[in-house]
């Protein structure tokens, strides 16, 4: 073993956003308020809402209680009753909505979809969910449409199917069948499955051909001996059944390969074409071609006539603990980040500096009070991160500075408090950049298909984001540990998200600060002999359209 790998080895565990912690008491660093009673206000529950008094003539009547998914105070503010979140179990959840989810509410039948999905009790019951969400995606309820899209790419109680998918994130972001960003991930789909079915053509017509081979070796054996070998008779049927049934399984493959390509050919032809065959071409498909030209011209200056609303950041930097061991870099890390969306890119900012849980959970509850529909909002995480097993279910926290070390998590702020918080804010755009361990558990959907093409700040491309709600995440790590250093005065992520937003003098969008990052990060993890690949995904549950989050300097703004 090298010095460099043994030092490596005793150093690591100092480089690590920690994961593993010393086990001390816990002090309560919040005076003056009761700590579990603030907590527990902050918390979003289902609430059911008391009714309406409404007048009918001269009658009056009182209308059923509403479901309403909001903070336990306003829910107590309002009259209106609910029991205390548990996450383990959802039961108490499911008899607030499943009145209205059996009368036909949409958006009550997805929750109750969401319910199943995530589990009573810790144990998910897809089938039960998919019912569900298709109730209500029947009717167009956007979110049944986009979780029915997660469980189809994750094949989680349904077969797995990458183009039902794409077809239900289509509906549920409201992309016609002719739109570019539908058709280039389709083809690109449809591609893939396409190579998937030729391998599998080529490798059973191999078998064919060695069976063959075997089958004629055998018969000139058994013509070569003398009287009836039904030993090799047998054999020699049991390969000729064995070559009809790979005969069978070639044919229906070969059926589904053209059927792929067929598709192939009629959504994106083939450059090379005569000026007959050109003249075939659909006015769709000639539209879509332009619009992929325009699509791919980059360009760095603002749309004419184009106003992004007002923009606000949440900065949160945790180095410092009470019971865990500190890290080393989170301060820096948001110090700098802070100061370039203020003093670069215009943001509103607002810093947390080795906050406790409550401090955190009071900022994130505060937002909605200030934030507007029109309004952007960046909240980014350093610290500790950790995750807890339910059941079947695993979800990530984010550590405070008053956090217990593992196991004992009562003070620790959960994926599920962060993720209800952000859709029950008003603002359009929303993105969340999280460096922990564990911070890519804060997003349970799959990956982000329909994004990955167009990423490209052109008119056309923004003008189509605009108007449409985002709810992204932006993580360090998947479901790993991450590095706290690598970055010199900060951590290799933070080092790499400082230097693309400091570099930048156009307009960025949030796929090509992931792509910049991601490259940067993962060399200089390797550098270190660590694996460290950051993650880019929609945030499940949060109200997600299909928008996207735009970094615009100062400079672009005033021009």
């Amino acid at each position: 073993m090298s010095y460099s790998y043994t030092a490596l080895i005793l150093i690591l565990p100092f480089l690590l956003s920690a994961c593993q912690s010393i086990n001390q008491s816990s002090q309560d660093s919040t005076e003056g308020v009761d700590p579990q009673k603030r907590i527990a206000e902050l918390q979003i529950v289902d609430c059911l809402l008391p009714g309406q008094m409404r007048m009918l003539g001269s009658r009056s009547y009182l209308t059923p209680r509403r479901p309403s998914r909001t903070t336990a105070s306003d829910c107590g503010i309002r009259g209106g009753e609910f029991v205390a979140y548990d996450r383990a179990d959802y039961k108490t959840a499911l008899s607030v909505w499943m009145p209205e989810a059996e009368l036909g509410n949409a958006e009550a039948q997805a929750n109750v979809g969401e319910i199943f999905e995530r589990g009573l009790g810790g144990e998910p019951n897809y089938a039960a969910a998919i019912i569900w969400y298709e109730k209500a995606a029947a009717q167009g309820n956007k979110k049944a449409q986009f979780n029915l899209g997660t469980l189809y790419e994750q094949g989680s109680g349904v077969e797995k199917d990458m183009l039902a998918a794409l077809d239900w994130y289509r509906l549920a972001w409201g992309l016609p069948k002719n739109e570019l960003i539908f058709q280039s991930a389709l083809d690109e789909e449809l591609e893939s499955q396409k190579q998937k079915l030729d391998k599998a053509l080529a490798r059973k017509d191999r078998q064919i051909s060695l069976l063959e081979r075997q089958i004629k070796s055998i018969s000139r054996e058994a013509s070569q001996q003398s009287g009836v070998n039904s030993g090799l008779s047998s054999e020699i049927e049991e390969l000729n059944l064995m070559v009809a049934s790979l005969k069978s399984d070639r044919d229906v493959a070969k059926s589904e390969s053209v059927k792929v390509a067929d598709k192939l050919r009629l959504r994106q032809p083939l450059l090379k074409r005569s000026v007959a065959q050109a003249q075939l071409d659909s006015p769709q498909t000639i539209v879509a071609r332009q619009l992929e030209i325009e699509l791919n011209q980059q360009q760095v200056v603002m749309p004419s006539n184009t106003s992004f609303g007002r923009y606000y950041a949440l900065v949160i930097g945790n180095q410092n603990y009470l019971n865990i061991e500190n890290l080393l870099t989170p301060r820096n890390d948001a110090d700098e980040i802070a100061e370039l969306l203020e003093v670069k890119y215009g943001f509103n900012v607002i810093r947390l500096n080795d906050s406790d849980n409550i401090g955190i959970m009071d900022a994130i509850n505060n937002l909605n009070k200030t934030i507007g529909e029109e309004d952007n909002l960046l909240i980014y995480y350093a610290g500790h991160g950790n995750r807890v097993s339910v059941g079947d279910f695993e979800t990530g926290y984010w550590l405070p500075s008053n956090a217990d070390a593992p196991p004992r998590d009562t003070l620790w702020i959960s994926n599920e408090f962060i993720t209800r918080h952000i859709a029950r804010i008003k603002a359009k755009r929303v993105l969340v950049i999280a460096d922990s361990c564990y911070s890519g558990m804060l997003s349970r959907a799959p990956g982000h298909l329909l994004m990955k093409k167009a990423n490209q700040a052109s008119d056309r491309y923004i003008q189509y984001k605009k108007p449409r709600r985002s709810r992204l995440l932006l993580s360090s790590g998947g479901d790993r540990p991450v590095l706290d250093s690598g970055g010199g005065d900060n951590s290799v992520f933070a080092n790499a998200l400082i230097q693309v937003l400091k570099n930048n003098q156009g307009l960025l969008t949030g796929p090509e600060v992931f792509e910049s990052v991601r490259q940067k990060v993962v060399s200089d993890a390797k550098s270190s002999d660590f694996e460290q690949t950051p993650e880019y995904k929609v945030i499940k549950g949060a109200g997600h359209e299909m928008g996207d989050f735009f970094f615009i300097p100062n400079t672009l703004k005033a021009s």
